[in-house]
């Protein structure tokens, strides 16, 4: 389903992830940050990473805004001369995921089984055991790593960091496929 598919209300807040592929230059994610700071529009999350596409990244925004605002921003997003391509698409358009770490005490693993089954029932693995802490992983979105949390809270947390949003869009077309058209354009 494509953007242009859905009923868009452009007054209601929604999230929205925008993906802009750029190159790696300095500076560029301060450059993309201004044109936020200067609307006055939180990013939920940011991640940056290398794209399918040698020498391209790319950038996960998720912000919380209208249809209308997040258009503007793409656009702004766009104009920045070291991006080759600024897109967004509605949540339900993406499938997404964070990851988290949670540092426990390893006193709290005289429960062990305790322990042990919460991390089972919760899809999460144990990466470290140490004589002095034990370290979890979970991926999925972020309710079910908030439930984690919550459920580990009462052994004692000694640590905890969440990743930002990393997400692919539902739709077929590819970056090299855009790349490779926007070149021939200009041909």
């Amino acid at each position: 389903m494509a953007i242009e598919d859905y009923q868009i209300d452009l007054g209601e807040e929604k999230t929205y992830t925008i993906f802009a592929f750029t190159e790696n230059k300095v500076g560029l994610l301060n450059r993309i940050t201004i044109i936020f700071t200067r609307r006055h529009i939180n990013i939920e999350s940011i991640t940056v990473s290398e794209s399918e596409v040698k020498n391209v990244y790319r950038y996960t925004i998720i912000i919380k805004t209208t249809f209308a605002q997040v258009e503007k921003l793409v656009k702004q997003i766009a104009k920045q001369v070291d991006v080759l391509r600024a897109s967004f698409y509605p949540e339900e358009e993406t499938v997404f995921q964070e990851i988290a770490m949670y540092k426990i005490p390893m006193s709290s693993m005289i429960n062990g089984s305790q322990v042990e089954g919460i991390v089972r029932d919760s899809n999460a693995r144990i990466l470290t055991v140490d004589t002095n802490y034990i370290i979890i992983e979970k991926t999925g979105h972020s309710n079910e790593t908030r439930a984690l949390f919550e459920k580990l809270a009462p052994f004692g947390i000694l640590q905890f960091t969440r990743s930002g949003r990393i997400a692919i869009t539902k739709h077929m077309k590819d970056l090299s496929t855009y790349l490779r058209e926007q070149e021939e354009a200009y041909l």
